[in-house]
């Protein structure tokens, strides 16, 4: 299970344990005892969470303005595309 780190708990990883699911969440750095977890395993799920909160910048995407589903994704589409555009036109 890959979580961020607000579900660093004891009784959570220890929950997942006994369930025999194998928790990749990163310690917070308060914890006396930190865990060693591979920082590769962590990188995709930082690299979602990154996207959707670009994402909330976006008025109409982050108040789900539109009630209408298909407006809806149309209005997450255009948002994406705005970011892929911005990101690209700064490498050129």
């Amino acid at each position: 299970m890959l979580g961020d780190q607000g579900y660093d708990a004891d009784v959570i990883l220890g929950d997942l344990e006994v369930r025999g699911v194998t928790a990749v969440i990163p310690p917070k750095r308060n914890r006396k005892v930190q865990l060693i977890i591979g920082r590769h395993l962590c990188a995709p799920r930082n690299l979602v969470e990154r996207g959707f909160n670009k994402l909330k910048h976006f008025r109409g995407v982050a108040t789900r303005y539109d009630k209408n589903p298909d407006d809806c994704v149309a209005g997450v589409k255009f948002a994406s595309a705005r970011i892929w555009m911005r990101f690209n036109g700064s490498m050129a």
